[in-house]
């Protein structure tokens, strides 16, 4: 299994949208780096879904429910399907997770702009000990 993190301004999709939708295609994502990741993705792996514009902090859990393919509205893009699993009981603040110093080499503190990308198991661990009661 494999981890990802995934970006989204809550005004226009939220972690609340997708509880209430159950499961969406996670479309969108033009920058080349962030499309890789998705095509990495595969059925099963976790994603954590973070809110950017303002909120800035690790909200929920998805599911990878499709294997990815070509975004049908953009050929140079890709989607996949993820299901909601949950939400962190926490949600975890970027200032947190840049105040831990942990880790300064993810994509997630380097690349602000980046909307989509895996994390390591040592992300997966810390967020765990923060939500012990989050389906990770």
């Amino acid at each position: 299994m494999n981890y990802f993190l995934a970006k989204t301004e809550p005004t226009t999709y939220s972690l609340d949208d997708l509880e209430r939708d159950r499961r969406t295609s996670w479309d969108g994502v033009t920058n080349p780096q962030a499309v890789r990741a998705i095509r990495e993705m595969r059925p099963g792996d976790i994603v954590f879904i973070y809110h950017s514009g303002g909120v800035s902090s690790v909200v929920g859990i998805a599911i990878v429910k499709s294997q990815p393919r070509d975004d049908p509205k953009n050929p140079k893009s890709a989607v996949v399907d993820l299901e909601f699993a949950g939400r962190l009981g926490s949600p975890v603040s970027l200032a947190e997770i840049k105040q831990s110093g942990k880790f300064d080499d993810l994509a997630l503190v380097r690349q602000g702009r980046l909307s989509t990308m895996a994390v390591p198991e040592k992300f997966v661990a810390w967020i765990r000990a923060r939500n012990p009661k989050a389906t990770i």
